[in-house]
């Protein structure tokens, strides 16, 4: 399994086919600004001049935020992203994380410059304008070697001067976003208009016999519907992960502007917990056990005590990255329970026990070689995921040979929360709003 920071995750499952090669290295360049601070140094003269151009550096990074995006000559289609760090006398390395743009097997690419004589730390890449993505900085006071930039690593923190945060899986220190300007936008308002109408989130426990447990459930239910439409039944996402989504990531407010502004329509969400890391492996994938918990324990009990309606082409069943290949799994084994599959950077190197290893992914043979399932699938993966990018197109490309519609996008990010979230929205706007097949 990969972690949503980049970093692959201890497991017990199966190995899967030949994992993913090796990315190419980020594209780094110089950042006009830092190169106009040193000019400006240069010349400062006296040590009180210095510190007063530093000074007033620091102002105006504070002011503006970080990172910088500033436009390169003549690539229109590119912007040097500078990250700062204001390091203090004992500071001896800086080491940037940004999601799949860092190599955890090699990080010393990955240490920001620092400019001589100064407290700026930084480090400028070269990319293309609709990136979007999360990072995180750790700074070394130990002067430690090469071989120990790991343990480094796992003390890194958002960054300081950037007010834009988003929450670490499984309540890591929480990391900082940035967006540059062709970013998707959000399809939903941000942030939410005032008088929105709330949707309300409660979390329940739900006996399962298949995994020999309780799960609790975060439950999200729409808004009350308008007069005249009491009664009505709403379409279901089965969420993975929902202590992320919920607990942490606050879903409920994308969900409440999406049905507001009528891009989709009145949504059940039932997002169970993951429990942990090891549960979570243990239990996603291709694990029949847990597509009876979803298919034929969960979705029951919600028709019991919720307005769901009971219709596959108005279910979705989603999740991300180990999630996003259980949700596949999901739709092969239950197609009569979900009509419709939104899976983001599923985890397609996963294999069962005794799999023999190929080219393909697993699941991508498992639906070619069965039939067809009457499924929609949106599939979603960034063009920073190296090998699963690739596996996610052959993906693709297979379940549209085998007649199934299929949508969803290549965005320019890695496996990351910050890019998944603006992604799942508009998955369910692609499977379940205007235009799409109506309730039957």
């Amino acid at each position: 399994m990969s972690r949503a920071d980049g970093a692959p995750a201890a497991r017990t499952a199966p190995a899967g086919p030949p994992r993913t090669p090796r990315p190419r290295p980020a594209e780094t360049t110089d950042s006009p600004e830092v190169t106009r601070l040193a000019a400006r140094l240069a010349t400062a003269g006296s040590a009180d001049a210095r510190a007063a151009v530093l000074d007033r550096f620091w102002d105006e990074v504070a002011a503006r935020g970080t990172p910088l995006v500033e436009p390169l000559d003549g690539d229109p289609g590119h912007h040097a992203v500078t990250f700062l760090w204001r390091g203090g006398t004992a500071t001896r390395q800086v080491l940037l994380m940004v999601n799949r743009l860092m190599d955890r097997a090699d990080l010393a690419p990955s240490l920001m410059r620092r400019l001589p004589g100064t407290d700026v730390w930084h480090l400028t890449y070269r990319l293309r304008g609709d990136h979007r993505g999360s990072y995180r900085i750790a700074a070394d006071t130990e002067g430690r070697p090469l071989g120990d930039l790991g343990r480094l690593a796992a003390t890194g923190v958002g960054d300081p001067l950037n007010p834009r945060t988003i929450a670490t899986r499984w309540h890591g220190p929480p990391g900082s976003v940035f967006e540059l300007p062709d970013a998707p936008a959000r399809p939903w308002p941000h942030p939410a208009r005032a008088g929105t109408p709330r949707g309300t989130v409660r979390r329940h426990q739900v006996a399962s016999a298949a995994l020999g447990a309780e799960r609790e459930v975060w439950v999200y239910e729409p808004p009350a519907p308008a007069t005249g439409r009491a009664g009505q039944h709403t379409d279901t996402l089965v969420l993975l992960d929902g202590d992320m989504w919920f607990g942490q990531l606050r879903l409920e407010e994308v969900l409440d502007g999406l049905v507001a502004d009528g891009a989709i329509p009145p949504l059940t969400v039932l997002a169970p917990h993951a429990v942990d890391n090891a549960t979570r492996v243990r239990e996603f994938g291709g694990h029949p056990a847990y597509v009876t918990f979803l298919a034929g324990e969960l979705l029951p009990w919600a028709a019991d005590r919720l307005p769901v309606r009971p219709d596959p082409a108005r279910t979705v069943v989603a999740g991300q990255s180990l999630g996003g290949l259980t949700a596949l799994y999901a739709g092969y084994g239950a197609p009569d329970r979900f009509g419709n599959v939104l899976a983001q950077s599923p985890s397609l190197w996963w294999q069962p026990p005794g799999e023999p290893a190929g080219e393909t992914a697993w699941i991508t043979r498992r639906y070619a070689e069965g039939a067809r399932r009457g499924l929609r699938l949106h599939l979603d993966v960034g063009l920073h995921e190296w090998g699963m990018l690739e596996q996610t197109r052959v993906l693709r490309r297979t379940l549209r040979a085998c007649g199934h519609p299929v949508t969803g996008s290549d965005f320019n990010g890695g496996h990351d929360y910050a890019c998944w979230t603006v992604a799942l929205a508009q998955g369910l706007i692609t499977l379940l709003g205007p235009g799409t097949p109506p309730p039957s």
